[in-house]
């Protein structure tokens, strides 16, 4: 069987496919074929070998698979063709006369040693307590910025500097700023070439990269060597890979490609249940560069790490949460808006297609009536309506939309909807006139003037969802099924309460009604059936 290779066309990264699987090609860490773009989908592709060539399959990745310029969902790859993921650029070799490998060899260096590793607890005393050197193992041979003639002195200035640290990441909440400030304190306290973190994902528990940097300043995300990520993740080590390419153990072409000679990888735990990421260190050019002392004092500063990216989690979610809130606690029940507060999608733009009820009220004369008041005594009145009717909607699980003048309108359905939402509607607007005949007696005895209103209410589909930006929203539906609504509220006499007859199929409990005159709509054939509900 041929045996092939892929080339970038950059020249940077050169991949051996193995004959006895399938590889995946993508941005997370744990792809076979890991391409650092943010072009490449987590997982882009899978590529086989195949008879001649070696066989592309796309994955449903966001920016496409190419052979040769043209989109291909599968297709053969033939050598010197060309095959383009996203926007990274690939070129297929024969390697005419190679002995196929079922798994790419490592480079063979001489010298390569056995992987140092401590258990992280991520309990942060444990950690803390480990930067002793508790197996008699020289300080200060390493490659950490400490001077001390003891190791008392030592452990005092690595304490020290360590306080520092946590004071210095305490007081920030932003995530980017966070990382980045992580990476910058690396390259402070330790003499390594490049510094990456990356975080895991919550739904996919993958691992993608965050943030990476070379002593040089390139920003460009380095590689971390599979085998070493998933090592640290999967068994909560961190560990100490003195050239890396050596060792049979980490058995994997990224490390190749990489040149890394010494390395050290912690993961980013702020409790012992979960992984929230990992910090990653090396050095391109020092064989047997890293000594335990510097792996204790990373454990620690990771573990520190850690704390403040999930403190700043928290801070982004408090937030998110509070803006959801200021936006939506005007529209919901307080129990409504701390559930969609909490929700992940709530803030997103947009919206779907749903059914729902739609109800308007709306004061009868009001005009007239407001003629005769001062504008302090219209302002009072609203407001005492306004909160009896919109508590009673609230009540009745029902969502305010928006108030149009001295109307109303409030849906039922959306964004959260139950079974027995135009029931719930129903009761709500008998609520509303009965609750309304209070306050007219209340307001007798004050010499404010008699409130009547009429109420429309219509069943069907609308689309429903957040207009605005991320910082202002207004959540709204929009559809016939409204327009109808507002006209069967338009035509409401006093006290009265107009539905639609596919509103009255909904209801489980129908009250007593009496059939009035269809509502001409514009743009429709017929007529709508309407009801009159005796309260």
């Amino acid at each position: 069987m041929p045996a092939f290779k892929l080339v970038n066309i950059a020249g940077d990264q050169t991949y051996e496919l193995p004959h006895d699987r399938t590889v995946v090609v993508g941005r997370a860490v744990t792809s076979d074929l890991a391409v650092i773009d943010p072009t490449i989908s987590r997982r882009h592709a899978e590529l086989r070998i195949t008879g001649d060539g070696v066989l592309v399959k796309d994955l449903e990745s966001s920016n496409g698979t190419f052979i040769n310029g043209a989109r291909v969902s599968e297709q053969v790859l033939k050598p010197n063709d060309s095959v383009t993921f996203g926007k990274v650029v690939f070129q297929l070799k024969s390697l005419e006369g190679a002995k196929p490998q079922a798994t790419p060899a490592p480079f063979q260096v001489p010298g390569g040693t056995i992987v140092r590793q401590i258990a992280v607890s991520g309990s942060g005393k444990s950690d803390l307590a480990n930067l002793t050197n508790v197996d008699g193992s020289p300080s200060g041979v390493g490659q950490l910025r400490v001077k001390g003639t003891t190791d008392q002195e030592r452990q005092a200035k690595k304490l020290s500097l360590l306080l520092d640290i946590s004071q210095t990441l305490s007081g920030e909440f932003d995530l980017d700023r966070v990382l980045t400030t992580v990476v910058n304190m690396t390259f402070e306290v330790m003499n390594v070439d490049r510094v990456s973190i990356l975080l895991m994902d919550g739904k996919t528990k993958e691992l993608y990269p965050k943030i990476s940097k070379s002593r040089l300043g390139d920003t460009t995300f380095s590689h971390v060597p599979r085998s070493i990520a998933s090592k640290v993740v999967e068994e909560r080590v961190g560990l100490i890979s003195e050239n890396a390419a050596a060792d049979t153990r980490f058995k994997g072409q990224s490390i190749m490609l990489q040149s890394v000679r010494s390395a050290m990888c912690t993961p980013l735990m702020a409790s012992q249940e979960e992984v929230l990421g990992i910090l990653y260190v090396d050095s391109l050019t020092a064989i047997d560069s890293f000594s335990q002392e510097d792996l204790q004092f990373l454990i620690a500063f990771g573990g520190l790490a850690a704390v403040s990216i999930k403190n700043s989690r928290y801070a982004d979610q408090i937030q998110r949460e509070a803006m959801v809130r200021s936006n939506f606690e005007r529209y919901f029940a307080p129990n409504v808006a701390a559930e969609i507060a909490m929700s992940e999608n709530a803030i997103k733009l947009g919206g779907e297609k749903r059914p729902i009820t739609v109800l308007f009220s709306d004061i009868r004369g009001f005009t007239r009536l407001s003629e005769h008041m001062n504008p302090d005594d219209i302002a009072a009145l609203l407001t005492d309506y306004f909160t009896e009717m919109v508590d009673i909607i609230f009540e009745h699980g029902g969502t305010l939309d928006k108030f149009i003048g001295d109307a109303i309108m409030a849906l039922w359905g959306a964004p959260i909807a139950h079974e027995d939402d135009p029931d719930r509607a129903m009761r709500a607007a008998i609520d509303m006139q009965r609750a309304l005949k209070e306050l007219n007696a209340k307001w007798q005895g004050d010499g404010r003037p008699e409130v009547a209103i009429g109420i429309g209410i219509n069943h069907g589909e609308v689309f429903a969802g957040n207009i605005g930006s991320h910082r202002r929203l207004e959540y709204t539906v929009i559809g016939d099924s409204v327009n109808v609504a507002s006209r069967l509220c338009g035509r409401a006499e006093k006290g009265e309460i107009l539905i639609s007859q596919r509103f009255y199929d909904q209801l489980k409990e129908r009250p007593t009604v009496e059939t009035m005159e269809p509502l001409s709509v514009k743009n429709r054939n017929q007529a709508v059936p309407v009801y009159s509900v005796r309260v």
